[in-house]
This record gives structure tokens, sequence and C-alpha cells, in this order.
């Protein structure tokens, strides 16, 4: 790694400067090393050696990558590349969620919206993708999703795994991260709400019945109604 220009000049600098500098340095060495989540990184040593600071501002460095899910310190055993995922923004959103005095459901609407909006944007690319295409795993988790409705049970992981697997075959690979962030904060705040009713639970087993058929049918607008059907329950809950 290469020192920055900040650090090799005579002015004197901050631990904070330091800091944001081996910050920046160690992100610059993984894209240009071309890491991948799980790839090993440079001992603590090693980067206080190629970024010319102190171990401490490295070691501030390293606590700040790791909250933002790029590094991953495995204890006995080194640094790696994290896996880069939204957990950092999942935990912020989930947080703002109940930092509403007077107003319990409005950051969950606003999520709840979110995923609406997405779901339905993506409409056309979705359809396109799974238009008279076969999955057995969809057809399981649907199925499994049924049967647990049917006798009053959550189908959490069936859902989850759901929305995923639908995305999957989309070339834009942030769509699919976006939908697993807004998923999980989703899934952590509905509980404010209570058990849902049997009757949602039914509901919703039938309208992602509903969205698989139709993005096989290559149908957008059957797709998109399907949605609508899916969150209008969790919505009048919210009202």
């Amino acid at each position: 790694m290469q020192t920055s220009r900040g650090v090799m000049s005579g002015l004197t600098t901050t631990p904070m400067t330091q800091s944001s500098t081996a910050i920046s340095e160690i992100k610059n060495y993984i894209l240009a090393k071309g890491l991948q989540p799980g790839d090993a990184l440079p001992t603590e040593s090693q980067l206080c050696t190629d970024l010319g600071v102190s171990r401490s501002s490295v070691r501030e460095a390293v606590r700040t990558l790791v909250a933002l899910d790029i590094v991953e310190v495995r204890h006995g055993h080194g640094m790696f590349v994290g896996r880069v995922s939204m957990r950092p923004m999942v935990e912020s959103l989930v947080f703002r969620g109940l930092l509403n005095p007077g107003d319990d459901h409005r950051g969950l609407r606003d999520i709840v919206e979110i995923r609406i909006t997405l779901d339905n944007a993506l409409a056309e690319s979705v359809t396109q993708a799974w238009k008279n295409r076969q999955d057995t795993e969809l057809d399981q988790i649907v199925a499994q999703m049924d049967t647990h409705a049917q006798k009053g049970e959550l189908f959490t992981e069936q859902d989850r795994r759901f929305h995923m697997r639908m995305l999957e075959p989309l070339d834009n690979h942030l769509f699919l991260h976006l939908t697993e962030a807004f998923w999980a904060v989703h899934t952590l705040t509905v509980p404010l709400l209570g058990a849902p009713r049997p009757e949602d639970m039914l509901s919703a087993a039938k309208a992602h019945r509903a969205m698989l058929q139709a993005a096989r049918d290559g149908d957008a607008q059957a797709y998109r109604q399907a949605t609508t059907q899916h969150y209008a329950p969790l919505l009048a809950a919210l009202t």
C-alpha cells in the first residue's frame, strides 16, 4: 500500500486523520487487489508499516470497517474482507423505526412503502426473467407457505427465501441486496404489531402464489396486482 500524501507531508496529523487515512487505504487495497469476501488482509503490523500510521490508528480504522461489514476479524486467524452486506443499514433503519414518539408505526410504514415501490419497479424485469421458467425450490416454498398459513403459523423464512429467489436471475444483484436489507428491517419491526391474524397469513400465502404464477406467465400487471394483495393486510394494520 502507498502512504497518502497527507500522511507523508511534514504537517502534524491527528489520530483521527490517521484513522481516516487508514480506512481509505484499506478500502483502496481491497479494491486494487480485487479481493472478495473471505480473502485475507495484511496483518495489523504490516498495515502500520505500509500506511505509516500508529497501531492505535489502524485499530480504530479496523473497528470502523468491521462495523461497516467491510472487514471481518477472526481472532487467532487474522483479518479478512467482510461480507460487505447492508447489515449496518438494516440495524440503523430498525433503530430508526423504533424512534418515532407519537407514531410507533411510521418507520415501518416507510419501509413497507419502499418495499412495495421496489417490487413494483422490478415487475417487468422479474416477469421477463421467470416467464415459462420452472423452479422446484419456489414451488416447494409456496407449498410450505400454504401449509403454515392453514395451520395459523408464520412462514418468515419461506417469505425471505421466496423474495430472494425471485430476484436471483436478475443481472443487477444490488436489487437483491436492497430487498434483503428491507426484508430484514420489515421482519424485525413487524413484531411491534403483535401476532398477525390467521386470515392475513392465508391472504399472504395466496398472494405469493399469485406473484409466482404472474411471473411465470410473464404478466407484469398481474404481478403488481399480486404485490398489492401481498402488502394490503400489513398496510391496513399500520393505519
